[in-house]
């Protein structure tokens, strides 16, 4: 009987690492933030947070087939998400869109899901300061991940164009729109310690890397 039944959870523990997270987490709280934005680059954004820790983004061109990937977001970074949803309602009655025409800046769609409740508002422009903060943290992200998906590209396919990536980084880091430029670390570190990568590349990913350490 022991042996059967180790071997029944057995035959199901992969299916069970490829469930998705709401499998784990059915009553859990998540936020998505979604930016739709045609002939921009990239033009579909999509980033899910949920309380459990359960993250993933999409970030591709509209005509490019969907394909959610699951990402980290730490815990002091969930909470904040989580707070500035909070002062929002849950985006519950809400109303973010100026009431005046402006040009297109893409829609942007903030969603609070939990409970099998769920609440959602969309907009082109705010003035609201809290919603413009919760965004900023959601581009960020998703820029922060383009740019990782970049890196480990180039490191693959077209190892001369890493150090272009690496410059691209850091200007967004001098900007300061990342929110978690630590989740980079040990990408740097391996570009530095690499010797298949140009010296150049390899001294400004081990600057970089320096930098946010001492940063944290």
């Amino acid at each position: 009987m022991m042996i059967h039944a180790v071997r029944r959870w057995f035959w199901l523990l992969p299916l069970l690492l490829l469930a998705p997270a709401s499998v784990f987490s059915a009553d859990g709280a998540t936020i998505t933030y979604r930016r739709v934005f045609k002939s921009s680059s990239p033009e579909y954004i999509e980033i899910k947070v949920s309380e459990s820790g359960a993250s993933s983004y999409d970030i591709r061109q509209l005509d490019d087939p969907p394909g959610a990937q699951p990402m980290e977001v730490g815990s002091l970074l969930r909470a904040k998400i989580f707070e500035l949803a909070a002062q929002l309602n849950h985006f519950r009655d809400l109303q973010l869109d100026i009431r005046r025409r402006i040009a297109n800046l893409g829609e942007k769609t903030f969603r609070y899901e939990k409970g099998g409740q769920a609440y959602e508002v969309s907009f082109n422009y705010t003035l609201n300061a809290t919603a413009n903060q919760l965004m900023q943290i959601f581009e960020g992200l998703a820029r922060q991940q383009e740019h990782l998906s970049t890196l480990l590209r180039r490191m693959k396919y077209d190892r001369l164009g890493v150090n272009d990536a690496l410059m691209q980084f850091e200007a967004d880091l001098n900007r300061k729109i990342l929110p978690e430029p630590e989740r980079m670390l040990p990408t740097l570190e391996q570009i530095a310690n690499d010797a298949r990568f140009v010296e150049i590349a390899r001294q400004r990913a081990r600057s970089l890397a320096e930098r946010i350490r001492n940063a944290s």
